[in-house]
């Protein structure tokens, strides 16, 4: 299975959140320290926003901040607010033409495994991936040139 470029990008938003627990971040800031558009990343901010993941606030001394403790953020939650689709293959959508679906075992054993995969998930929250915040911080700062105007 893979996730979505969203799913993913609604990740980094939240790591990158989580570790600057005391001060606003802003859109921008999270842009240049990923690489991503700030496009994108605006209509995954505006989501997290909408569902409680994410607090924001407009204006000057804006920014974002978490929503709720990072241990309150659950992975498996999270994946399944953000990704549109989980019809692994054809006989788990709407429509299904497969001609072998009633004989076939694949579709009992993809479910399984799905289901195995969101369990995982279900057992970690935010906080899990952000045990080292000055690691992750200094990787991200590998990625932003400091200039003199800051």
């Amino acid at each position: 299975m893979k996730l979505t470029d969203y799913t993913d990008y609604s990740l980094r938003v939240l790591i990158y959140v989580a570790v600057h627990p005391d001060e606003p971040v802003t859109i921008q800031h999270i842009s240049d320290a990923f690489g991503i558009s700030k496009n994108h990343l605006v209509k995954v901010v505006q989501h997290l926003g909408q569902t409680g993941y994410l607090q924001t606030t407009r204006g000057r001394s804006g920014g974002i901040r978490l929503g709720r403790p990072a241990i309150a953020i659950n992975l498996g939650e999270l994946v399944r607010a953000t990704e549109p689709d989980f019809g692994l293959v054809e006989c788990f959508r709407e429509g299904n033409q497969c001609v072998i679906t009633r004989a076939c075992g694949l579709r009992g054993i993809l479910r399984q495994a799905l289901q195995a995969y969101l369990e995982v998930l279900d057992g970690y929250s935010l906080l899990d991936l952000v045990e080292q915040p000055s690691a992750i911080n200094r990787l991200l700062s590998l990625r932003i040139p400091v200039t003199d105007s800051e």
